[in-house]
């Protein structure tokens, strides 16, 4: 049935384009969504609304005709159904990518601290989502943002899992009076973003007198990624979740995870290996000695799963934008190799003027899995391409840690991103112009060894080399030192 645009009531149940007890109907009608703008469905005398959830209310008014309320409840309670609108943005391929990561709910910290996870408003509302991805224009009216993809996303058990892990983490630092020292980087998929504008007010919070930035409940920016690359290997424009297949390594089972945290499991599938040589460690895992550069990180990955060469590209990992790291501490304690990211995608940090959006700020305020080695008076002998001998000291397994960079830190963090940003902005894309190593700042650029001739997209035009985000290796002995 299709409704005349031009009225100004709500239709009754029965005139309803879809069934609103059912989450199928809900989710195929929003499929004539796709492709098109709410431009396309607005009534005469729609006073259009204004603000950041905006666009969500609108596409509920407009396209769904659902009255504006500030219900608990899911949007479509009746189906347990919750609408969610979240932007994609171009990448220098033309492909689509995530933009942010996708808010769920305010937080209001006294509810929290009365709430657990079957109680809160997330787990309420959130486990059944409808979530409309739309391409984002800068200065675009937003009914005339184009509608991509549409998906029925339903949060699989083990996820629900971690997540309720992650609320619990944020609740518990709510119910010590530390709801201002929070941090994305405290949980894997569930986050507590920063909301409102550059320079509210903080807000009350229970059993402290210090007041807390607003945040958030969000799915992570890299859980939100995964959902796309499970709507791209659909290869259409809508997907339904409930015959979801994981492609990637699974390092958990939700079994395990009804018993042991996220963090337990993983710690104690290295820990306990402590003490152990390369060498040693290679003969366990009946792996051959190897001569490359990352040979420590491959066998910090084979230790948690000899299934996987990389542990960063297995499904959990890539859903919490967790890192592991690996550092090599010397004889005498320190730590002589800085520590080097992704390379700057110029594009990104050219379009985006605002730090907790930027690809960095992601990066940087994600957890770290630290995993360290020290040397072990062992040698491996190899010869090299150009058939020179190479006697090389190994390292044993000295232990393992999870971190997240510090409030203190990331304001160092944001000086840094400013840096880089108003580089690029003015065209000074060289090192001369960026941090230094030797400016004591935690963080430098400089490009990786056998990247620095390639060339990257200018977004002032042309081509510039390729640059990326480094610790410093004095910072990493500060993170070390710390976490002894």
């Amino acid at each position: 049935m299709v409704l005349p645009r031009k009225m100004r009531t709500l239709p009754t149940p029965s005139e309803l384009p879809y069934d609103k007890t059912s989450a199928i109907s809900i989710f195929d009608y929003s499929k004539g969504l796709l492709e098109k703008s709410l431009r396309e469905f607005v009534w005469e005398g729609y006073v259009p609304k204004q603000g950041k959830g905006a666009l969500g209310q609108m596409v509920e008014n407009i396209y769904f005709f659902l009255e504006t309320n500030s219900n608990p409840a899911s949007d479509f309670s009746e189906a347990g159904l919750e609408l969610k609108c979240t932007p994609l943005k171009h990448g220098t391929k033309a492909q689509y990518l995530i933009k942010e990561r996708l808010v769920c709910n305010m937080m209001d910290y006294f509810e929290v601290a009365k709430q657990d996870f079957e109680h809160s408003h997330f787990f309420l509302k959130c486990q059944l989502l409808l979530i409309l991805f739309y391409l984002h224009q800068a200065d675009c009216d937003k009914l005339d943002l184009e509608f991509i993809f549409s998906v029925l996303w339903r949060l699989p058990e083990k996820d629900l899992l971690i997540i309720r892990h992650d609320y619990e983490t944020i609740r518990e630092k709510v119910l010590r009076g530390e709801a201002h020292l929070l941090s994305e980087g405290d949980t894997e998929y569930l986050g507590a973003c920063r909301k409102g504008q550059k320079g509210d007010e903080p807000v009350l919070q229970p059993y402290s007198t210090e007041r807390a930035n607003k945040r958030a409940f969000s799915l992570k920016p890299a859980y939100m990624r995964t959902v796309l690359e499970y709507i791209h290997a659909q290869g259409e424009k809508a997907v339904v979740n409930y015959t979801y297949q994981v492609k990637d390594v699974q390092l958990f089972e939700a079994e395990e995870l009804r018993t042991h945290s996220f963090d337990d499991i993983l710690l104690d599938r290295l820990n306990q290996h402590i003490g152990k040589s390369y060498l040693e460690l290679c003969d366990f895992l009946g792996k051959r000695y190897d001569n490359d550069k990352s040979k420590y990180a491959h066998i910090s990955s084979k230790l948690i799963d000899p299934a996987i060469g990389n542990v960063n590209l297995s499904e959990e990992f890539k859903k919490a934008g967790l890192q592991l790291k690996t550092i090599r501490i010397e004889t005498d304690g320190s730590i002589r190799e800085s520590m080097s990211f992704e390379n700057i995608d110029y594009q990104e940090i050219y379009d985006n003027d605002y730090w907790p959006d930027s690809r960095l700020y992601e990066v940087f305020s994600g957890r770290f899995l630290f995993v360290l080695f020290k040397p072990d008076g062992g040698e491996l002998t190899y010869t090299n391409r150009k058939g020179v001998t190479i006697h090389e000291k190994t390292y044993a397994l000295d232990r393992a840690f999870f971190w997240t960079m510090p409030q203190e830190d990331l304001l160092v963090a944001e000086e840094y991103w400013e840096n880089i940003r108003q580089c690029v902005i003015n065209n000074h894309i060289d090192p001369k112009y960026f941090f230094k190593l030797q400016d004591h700042k935690h963080f430098h650029v400089r490009p990786k060894a056998k990247v620095a001739t390639d060339l990257a997209e200018n977004p002032n035009g042309g081509y510039a080399k390729k640059y990326c985000y480094w610790f410093n290796n004095e910072y990493i002995q500060k993170i070390e030192r710390e976490n002894r």
